[in-house]
């Protein structure tokens, strides 16, 4: 043992000083990398992993090519007052963040909460209630079957976690408009209480610097115009804020974003795949963001509440894909047109009159948001073009009841009048004139035939809208 350590000193000696240098510097350089390896491996461990078997993540049967070059993640954001973000916690935030891989650019797609789709098990009802039933395995598969998308990992955000970030980050700066102003302040206390931090109330409209709870209330608020979809733009736009800020951070705030925020999200992303995504965080950017379905109308359904509904399921998702991928006429697997097939048969009339409500404004789209946002909040006291849209909505829960009038359908009652119209004229004309009068009434049962012949054609016109294109 000691001529084998002789040996070692003699081989160490025999080096040039300058070689002993460098020797000891890649020593230090290797101890380093290697406590620097653990460090971040313990910081990364904060995060809350939840391991999805591939098994479990359903993909339609999509062509070869779809989504070649990107990365598909589905984000989360849970509003939990207890911090749970397992199921059993609906969504209010569902976002695709679709990444290019080679130009690191990305884009992200809102879904709105309450489009009416298919949760993955072939019930149709408000898509955020598949991360309720199922949690994010059963969310990422309802993404997948309604869209043709191929996601495998997700990331779940409690919204207190927001708040951290944007503190962290020295806040960020949003346009703030008046109507925000006054439902801001309305639900900040709420927000504030929940976060545990002050809650700072906005005093005017206009550009200023958010704090946490300001910009987490704000990205939550939906009871001005547009409602959820509005809401969603908003989502979206204090994301692209945090990411920003994020891109310029130091080390000393990155580490405590770290310690803080890691703790509160949860993901199916290994710590080797979150460092590998990290080392190339700089060069994301944020290209286009937008809402899903983009053709849309809404509708209050008995048992299913206020829904947003795609108005055709397969034009939706190709218009999607063209924005993802830039893929034009990107032709919907079986599974997606079968799932059109069952949203048009479910709702029936109510799909057809409300996307005929939708059309036939000039202004369709905000139209369709006041609507949406009145029925949304269940206010009564809405506009008369909320309350428009009630009549139009409640009217085609009975398409039947036209066919009433077929009772009187029966020849007897018209022809009841022939014996008073005998005595006042002449009795020579009385044999002539009833001949030509009772063909006239049987001329009127035939109009109250067309009566209930006329709502089930526009009940059927309707309830299979065309296809637009944008």
């Amino acid at each position: 043992m000691e001529g084998k350590k002789g040996r070692l000193t003699n081989w160490f000696t025999r080096l040039s000083r300058g070689k002993k240098i460098a020797l000891c510097i890649s020593g230090v350089i290797i101890c380093l990398a290697a406590s620097a390896g653990f460090y971040v491996t313990a910081k990364l461990g904060k995060v809350k992993r939840e391991v999805i078997p591939k098994e479990k993540i359903v993909v339609n049967d999509l062509e070869e090519d779809v989504g070649v070059g990107y990365t598909n993640f589905a984000v989360f954001g849970v509003d939990s007052r207890e911090g749970e973000m397992e199921k059993g916690t609906r969504t209010d935030c569902l976002i695709v963040a679709s990444l290019n891989n080679e130009t690191k650019e990305v884009r992200l797609v809102s879904v709105y909460r309450d489009s009416f789709l298919d949760l993955s098990d072939g019930t149709l009802q408000k898509c955020n209630a598949a991360y309720s039933y199922g949690g994010a395995e059963q969310a990422i598969n309802m993404l997948n079957m309604n869209l043709d998308l191929d996601i495998q990992d997700f990331v779940t955000v409690d919204f207190t976690a927001v708040s951290d970030v944007v503190d962290l980050l020295g806040g960020i700066e949003i346009e703030i408009q008046e109507e925000e102003v006054q439902y801001i302040n309305e639900f900040i206390d709420e927000t504030g209480a929940v976060a545990g931090k002050a809650a700072n109330h906005i005093t005017t409209a206009g550009l200023q610097t958010l704090d946490g709870v300001q910009a987490t209330t704000y990205a939550r608020i939906r009871s001005t115009a547009g409602s959820d979809f509005t809401r969603t733009e908003r989502q979206r736009r204090v994301i692209e804020k945090i990411a920003e800020k994020a891109v310029k951070s130091d080390l000393v705030t990155i580490n405590k974003i770290i310690d803080q925020v890691f703790p509160k999200i949860k993901t199916s992303l290994s710590i080797t795949e979150i460092l590998n995504y990290a080392k190339s965080f700089a060069k994301y950017k944020i290209a286009e963001t937008t809402g899903f379905p983009m053709e849309k109308t809404t509708d209050t359904i008995p048992g299913k509440g206020s829904i947003v509904i795609p108005t055709d399921l397969l034009t939706n998702v190709k218009m999607l894909h063209e924005f993802l991928y830039g893929t034009v006429d990107y032709q919907p697997s079986a599974k997606v047109q079968s799932i059109d097939s069952a949203i048009k048969a479910e709702l029936g009339t109510s799909q057809s009159d409300s996307s005929a409500e939708q059309s036939g404004g000039a202004s369709g789209e905000t139209q369709e948001n006041q609507n949406y946002n009145n029925s949304y909040n269940n206010n009564s006291n809405g506009n008369d073009s909320s309350e428009e849209s009630t009549g139009e909505q409640v009217a085609p829960e009975e398409p039947v009841t036209p066919q009433e009038p077929e009772t009187p359908q029966t020849p007897e009652e018209p022809q009841q009048p022939v014996e008073p119209e005998s005595p006042p004229t002449d009795p020579p004309t009385e044999p002539t004139d009833p001949p030509t009068e009772p063909t006239d009434p049987p001329t009127e049962p035939t109009d109250p035939p067309t009566e209930p012949t006329d709502p089930p054609t526009d009940i059927e016109s309707i309830s299979i809208p065309k296809e637009k294109h944008r």
